[in-house]
């Protein structure tokens, strides 16, 4: 959803979630003509970078991830300050893009390899071409950490890269862009700023060649419609409304922690969050009592304060989409078994536990991306779990919590979301070669893993009725 920021006499409105008011310095929005010029030097630049040898090209990467290094205090700050993120949670997020520079990037290396086929009488080679100009369009949540995710593999497949940093985080946008680019070759590695507007402008460009974007299912699908007109590649992770199934042989421990721990991280503003929780009604009222203990340990508050373990909501918009949500649950039937003390200016919203909640309501069919820990019940059953958890358009990542891992790995296998966590929270357990992906509408393509890494690039096939070449 939008987050309402505003575009004034060309400069971007950028206000403290914590306090409301503006941010400094002012950054301005990118016109429409210097978005062409933009353009016109990313192309000019691409060939250039595309010819450079793959090592080469990753030996630069390295050091422009490794010069994020000496300017992660004041990244992790911004990062606070725009978007609200506590600040333990904000040097957390720079310190994981730093260590990228390591196995991580030496996988997309791996991955855009030649690859050699054949008898060694008669072989061919699978080649990696550039697509030529890639719009990475970054969210607010993550705003320093996603960036790599799609531009670095971008880069190292050859392509030229133009950032556009969600316009509620754009000092943020700008700020690590600056550090990776520092290395590259001018005009490879570039940031364009402001709202929908521009972003429309970089999908509907002839010489832009893909979109690669984080953020909800709406913008997704029109830049699926944009981008169709050109056939443009893309890769789009989007909403989710991510499930997680407690069975009664679940340690219930383990799961009341995780399941409060992932519904309230980055205040509930993951694309991955826990929004469903469906509890095996054998062991319904003792998981919510752990659940409610557990939630009471949270501190909502300033988010540079020590001891707060969860900031503001990032906007206005984000709070009343929340506290609508669990106003119409409530009015519905739902039990509000507790809410949490929270400041009364800025945009904060109390942690809240909510159960008895009913497939129809709007918490259970809508993304809710806040602070907020939805639980149902259900009959114990493989079929009824299984069943609840696909009643959703989404299909991002799901968590089966039981000690039976056959079990776990059945229900696993018939839930349709990109990745299920068993007994675990698949974003951070997951092997670092797994692909990032959603299923139905929470995506379109792939990104990290050998899968994501080489979205950003189309084989070819060089064919030999003899050995081929070194």
């Amino acid at each position: 959803m939008g987050q309402g920021v505003q575009i004034i006499d060309g400069v971007i409105q950028n206000t403290s979630p914590t306090t409301g008011e503006l941010i400094n310095p002012p950054v301005a929005a990118t016109t429409s003509t210097e978005l062409a010029d933009v353009i016109s030097k990313a192309n000019a630049a691409q060939n250039a970078w595309s010819d450079t040898p793959l090592a080469e090209r990753i030996a630069l990467l390295r050091k422009g991830l490794a010069a994020v290094e000496p300017i992660a205090e004041e990244l992790a700050e911004t990062i606070t300050l725009e978007m609200g993120k506590i600040s333990a949670e904000a040097k957390s997020e720079v310190k994981e893009a730093i260590a990228l520079k390591g196995a991580w990037l030496d996988m997309v290396k791996e991955a855009n390899e030649d690859v050699k086929l054949g008898d060694g009488k008669a072989e061919s080679v699978i080649v990696r071409d550039a697509l030529g100009v890639v719009v990475v369009i970054s969210p607010w949540n993550f705003p320093a950490g996603e960036i790599p995710f799609l531009a670095v593999p971008a880069l190292a497949a050859g392509n030229a890269v133009i950032v556009k940093p969600s316009e509620v985080t754009p000092l943020t946008g700008a700020l690590y862009c600056s550090a990776l680019a520092s290395t590259l070759p001018e005009g490879v590695l570039q940031v364009v700023q402001g709202d929908g507007q521009v972003g429309e402008q970089l999908v509907s460009s002839e010489d832009v060649h893909m979109i690669a974007m984080t953020g909800s299912s709406a913008t997704g699908k029109r830049i699926m419609e944009k981008g169709a007109k050109n056939l443009k590649r893309l890769v789009l992770e989007l909403g989710g409304k991510d499930p997680l199934i407690v069975f009664a042989d679940a340690d219930l421990d383990k799961a009341a922690n995780d399941a409060v721990a992932n519904s309230l991280f980055n205040a509930g503003q993951v694309c991955c969050a826990v929004e469903r929780i469906y509890v095996d009604r054998a062991v319904q009222t003792q998981f919510e009592q752990k659940v409610v203990d557990i939630a009471k340990q949270q501190k909502v508050g300033i988010p540079t304060e020590e001891g707060v373990t969860m900031g503001p909501m990032v906007s206005q918009a984000q709070l009343e989409n929340v506290k609508k949500q669990v106003d119409d649950s409530v009015k519905e039937g739902a039990n509000v078994l507790y809410k949490s003390e929270c400041p009364d200016n800025g945009n904060f919203y109390p942690v809240t536990v909510l159960s008895n909640l009913k497939q129809n309501m709007l918490i259970q069919t809508a993304e809710t991306f806040g602070p907020v820990v939805a639980m149902s019940s259900f009959d114990g059953s493989e079929e009824e779990a299984t069943k609840l958890a696909n009643d959703t358009e989404y299909g991002l990542a799901s968590y089966v919590y039981t000690s039976d891992l056959d079990k776990g790995a059945r229900v696993a296998r018939k839930i349709r979301s990109g990745q299920v966590g068993i007994n675990c929270y698949s974003l951070v357990a997951a092997q670092p070669k797994c692909p990032w992906v959603g299923h139905k509408s929470s995506g379109f393509g792939a990104h990290s893993g050998m899968d994501g890494f080489r979205s950003f690039s189309v084989p070819k096939s060089l064919v030999f009725t003899t050995n081929a070449p070194n």
